[in-house]
Formats: C-alpha cells, structure tokens, sequence
C-alpha cells in the first residue's frame, strides 16, 4: 500500500510541475484564458466539454455576446427605394406569375409601399398553395427597376396575420391568398436578369 501512494504522489508531484512549465513558457506574453484553459485539464478548471468550448469561443472572438447589437442579418437589408412591382416568384411553390393590373392573378394593394420598399406591402392573389410555405423560404418580386426583391418568410397564417408583425423602417411582404397570409422580410436583393 505505501507503494501505491507513493506512485500516486510522483505522478501527481510530475503533472503539477508539467502544468506549471507549460504555465511559465507563455509568461513573455499574458497568457489568454484560453490558453490557460488548454494548458490545464477540463476537470482542474471544473468546467465540462460544453461550457470549455463556449468559454473558448468567446475568448476567440468568434461568439457574440448576448447584450448589445444585434447581428446585421437580424436586422434584414435596407429598404429599397419604391418601384413599381412586375412578377411574384415563389422558388418552393414553382410559382411565376405577372403582378399588376386587375386582370393578372396576382395584385399588389397601390395604398401600401412597393414591394421591397419601407414599409409593409401588400399583394394578393388567388389560388395560390400560401400554406405550403414554410418559415425560412423566399418569396422574389422583380420590379420596373431592373431589381429583384427577395423576401425571407416569417410567418404563415391559415386565419391571417394581425398588425404585430410590422416594423417601422422595413421592407415586409403580406402574401395573401385565400384565407392564408404570409409574412415575409426582406433580406435581399440582385438585379433582374
């Protein structure tokens, strides 16, 4: 038995002095908490594989925090300026289909702002399958202006949608067909080809 302990306080005695070696060869420069966290063992520092790796990360650069700016892609993409809408384009769907006047399936509300400009526009049509999209599908409308707006998908509703989800300052799309509704943000834009 007194062998065993004493093998126990030679290896203990051995990784101590590793830990400090290792502690003192960054001493030219102040060492990170990330680099201290790898010189030491999870367990020493008391933190499990998830919280080392958050901790890590954040000591990187490569995670925001919680608090402060939200990240630009949140925020959606500047407003265009107004247009006069041309087609409606539903990727997911294998919708095309022209926008403008009465007699085409698909109108846009001349009492709302164009489509891809500030604001929440709006543009119906009938028989279109609105419940078939889901959240993070896209929506495009090419416009007179040689542009393409491209609306993100936030929310499709089977009875509507009330007025909460506008937002001042951005571009939105209420796609109504039927009794769906289909709110969408816009997060981008390419030239009309």
């Amino acid at each position: 038995m007194p062998r065993a302990k004493w093998v126990v306080g030679v290896l203990t005695v051995a990784l101590l002095g590793a830990g400090i070696g290792m502690l003192r060869s960054t001493e030219g420069a102040r060492p990170s908490a990330a680099t201290a966290a790898d010189a030491l063992p999870s367990r020493a520092l008391g933190l499990s594989g998830h919280r080392r790796l958050v901790e890590q990360l954040e000591h990187s650069g490569q995670h925001a925090a919680a608090k402060g700016p939200r990240p630009a892609r949140a925020a959606g993409i500047t407003p265009l300026r107004a247009a006069r809408p041309l087609r409606l384009h539903i990727p997911s769907l294998g919708i095309d289909l022209p926008l403008g006047g009465d007699g085409d399936e698909a109108s846009w509300d001349h009492d709302t702002p164009a489509p891809g400009s500030a604001g929440t526009a709006v543009v119906t049509a009938a028989d279109l399958r609105l419940a078939e999209l889901r959240r993070g599908l896209t929506v495009e409308i090419a416009r007179a202006d040689g542009r393409t707006a491209v609306f993100t998908v936030d929310r499709v509703s089977p009875g509507g949608i009330s007025g909460r989800g506008r937002r001042p300052g951005r571009a939105q799309l209420r796609l109504i067909s039927g009794e769906t509704t289909v709110l969408a943000r816009l997060t981008g834009r390419h030239r009309t080809g």
